[in-house]
């Protein structure tokens, strides 16, 4: 429709003054909420997990009018972050939340802090109220930029329109730069009102935000003379080998020196689980092999892991060993934080590999043969205690033995195994072997239950033709379990493997061992029918309560390829996660069994 001159300056005219920041913008600019949603545009963002409110209706609006970007409706705030986090976790691209002020906001919390804990990219779009009612108690006003300043990267807090689109792509570049990790913009509702001229810059340049990405050349050389010269060198590493798409490097390198290997609980993968030189996940819950080495190495190389408290025990006791540690990672606040370290290189993981693994090409001296020869013998005899077998059974479903069977059925297949917060979270990790990067996404710093199934979700909408299964237990699965009601919505047609011993398990089992057995409410004593809950909510409910029948239930559910289906699977309320380091002890004082006890 033509609009005549006299229109456009009475509209003009019309505009309150508190709009003078846009009263220079032509009609036809967009307004803040179609700026953002460009932005995203611009970023290549396919879809986008939120929850409507007052203070995001307009950005709600534009959405409606474009076609680009599939907005996933939630059932909770804190869902839709969990969701954009699975999402970028197997995917390597930023999760996109949009959520409104106020209880919007404080539900989504939990999911910001929990890509916070693992570095998770990430860009969170909240509502706020009108600039001028900021710090007036208005209705669903909170102080979004003081409640996730502790939990974030950074945040922004838009209060002009015209500094939206700028912001935006600051917002994307810190959040997949450097350390990854997520960016709150928080976006007042008359500045997604206003109009503006709208131009998205292809770069930004920050003065405050520079990452060192290459690692400095002289203490490389250091660390190859150092590993070259090992006697029992080890090579341990964390979630930025994933983070930072540096699992063929580390494949390279380890299969060049022939050193031993471990993973963390978020590095599963970087290294294929079949590789011999693979000692399995070490820490808390890790392998005696893995721990063990640790404890006795005489040079350790960290690439992208934190030497946290679930990794070393007591750091006193890991101590108490005296050998030389090179730790690389693109964090510099990381590096001697729980640990004091040789040889530190910062830099982006990727970069250093490459340029570590030059070095050692160019380098005239070689591993000791002999020493090494050695070290690989005493690992053996640790391997031979077997420390992950367990006692099958003819009468109760084993846990270990249901993951042991998925991966036996999906090992071949394209799949991703999302986990929840718990004994069955530890079992995916020690029974699945995890060939591949990004495959294995679980809450590993903040420890968040209720992930798994909104992890699943936003996997699924990205690899639709993968299969993906969420190891959970049921008391996590209950955290999020409305979101099978977005599973129906949008088709994404997960599998949900509850591992249901009637206990919070991990709880219970602390209880049992450091506690006395004093099990204070650690026993789900009202449980729903999953099964009929399933249906309910239009998908398949399975009932396992014999170890016969897991491997057909598990069978029919991957055969039911188009379908959500929930496998409750009723199984030893009794089992604990074993191998286990109790805390304050020290990596090496490992309990195997309950005959340790």
């Amino acid at each position: 429709m033509d609009i005549s001159a006299a229109e456009v300056k009475r509209a003009a005219l019309a505009q309150p003054s508190s709009q003078n920041a846009s009263s220079q913008a032509s009609p036809a600019d967009p307004n803040g909420s179609e700026i953002l949603v460009r932005c995203l545009q611009a970023e290549g963002v396919e879809f986008l997990w939120g929850y409507p409110g007052g203070a995001v209706l307009y950005i709600y609006d534009a959405l409606y009018k474009q076609e680009t970007i599939q907005h996933v409706l939630v059932r909770h705030e804190q869902a839709a972050v969990h969701a954009a986090d699975g999402y970028a976790r197997a995917t390597g691209n930023v999760g996109v939340a949009l959520v409104t002020s106020g209880p919007g906001v404080t539900n989504a919390i939990t999911g910001i802090a929990t890509a916070y804990m693992d570095s998770i990219p990430m860009v969170i779009v909240t509502g706020q109220v009108p600039t001028p009612a900021i710090g007036l108690d208005a209705f669903q006003e909170c102080d979004t930029v003081g409640i996730t300043r502790p939990i974030v990267k950074h945040n922004f807090l838009v209060k002009d329109v015209r500094d939206l689109a700028l912001t935006m792509k600051k917002a994307f570049h810190i959040a997949r730069t450097g350390r990854p990790g997520p960016v709150v913009v928080d976006v007042p509702k008359d500045v997604s009102l206003k109009t503006a001229p709208f131009h998205y810059p292809e770069s930004v340049e920050m003065r405050s935000y520079n990452p060192v990405k290459k690692g400095h050349g002289g203490q490389i050389r250091k660390a190859v003379q150092l590993l070259l010269a090992a006697k029992r060198p080890y090579i341990y590493t964390g979630g930025g080998v994933i983070l930072g798409n540096a699992s063929a490097e580390l494949r390279q390198l380890v299969d060049m020196l022939g050193f031993p290997c471990t993973n963390t609980l978020m590095g599963l993968g970087a290294i294929p689980a079949s590789e011999p030189k693979f000692l399995g996940m070490l820490g808390m819950h890790g392998t005696y092999e893995a721990n063990m080495t640790m404890q006795n190495c005489d040079v350790l190389l960290a690439v992208g892991a934190r030497f946290d408290d679930r990794v070393i025990g007591n750091p006193k006791h890991f101590a108490s060993v005296e050998r030389k540690i090179i730790h690389v990672d693109i964090d510099p606040s990381s590096i001697s934080k729980r640990v004091k370290v040789d040889i530190p290189i910062v830099g982006d993981v990727k970069e250093v590999l490459v340029e570590l693994i030059a070095q050692i090409k160019e380098a005239q001296a070689r591993p000791d043969a002999h020493a090494l020869g050695a070290w690989w013998n005493q690992i053996a005899e640790w391997r031979k205690r077997e420390c992950l077998a367990y006692r099958g059974s003819s009468d109760v479903i084993k846990p270990q033995m249901v993951v042991d069977k998925l991966w036996q059925l999906t090992k071949d297949r394209d799949t991703y195994i999302t986990s929840d917060v718990g004994q069955h979270q530890m079992w995916a990790a020690q029974y699945y072997r995890f060939e591949e990067p990004r495959r294995w996404i679980n809450s590993g710093g903040l420890g968040t239950m209720g992930v798994g199934l909104p992890y699943a979700m936003g996997i699924k909408l990205a690899k639709p033709d993968a299969d993906v299964f969420c190891i959970t237990g049921e008391g996590s699965i209950q955290m999020c379990i409305q979101e099978l009601s977005t599973c129906k919505q949008y088709d994404t047609p997960v599998k949900v493997v509850s591992l249901n011993n009637r206990y919070l398990g991990m709880v219970r089992q602390w209880q049992q061992l450091d506690y006395g057995g004093r099990y204070s409410h650690s026993y789900m004593d009202a449980l729903p029918d999953f099964v009929k809950l399933a249906e309910a909510y239009g998908h398949v409910g399975l009932l396992v309560e014999k170890p016969g029948d897991v491997e057909a239930a598990l069978r029919e559910a991957i055969r039911l390829k188009d379908r959500t289906v929930f496998l409750d699977i009723r199984t030893d309320p009794t089992e604990n996660v074993w191998p286990m380091v109790q805390a304050g002890k020290g990596i090496s004082e490992m309990l195997l069994g309950s005959e340790d006890l």
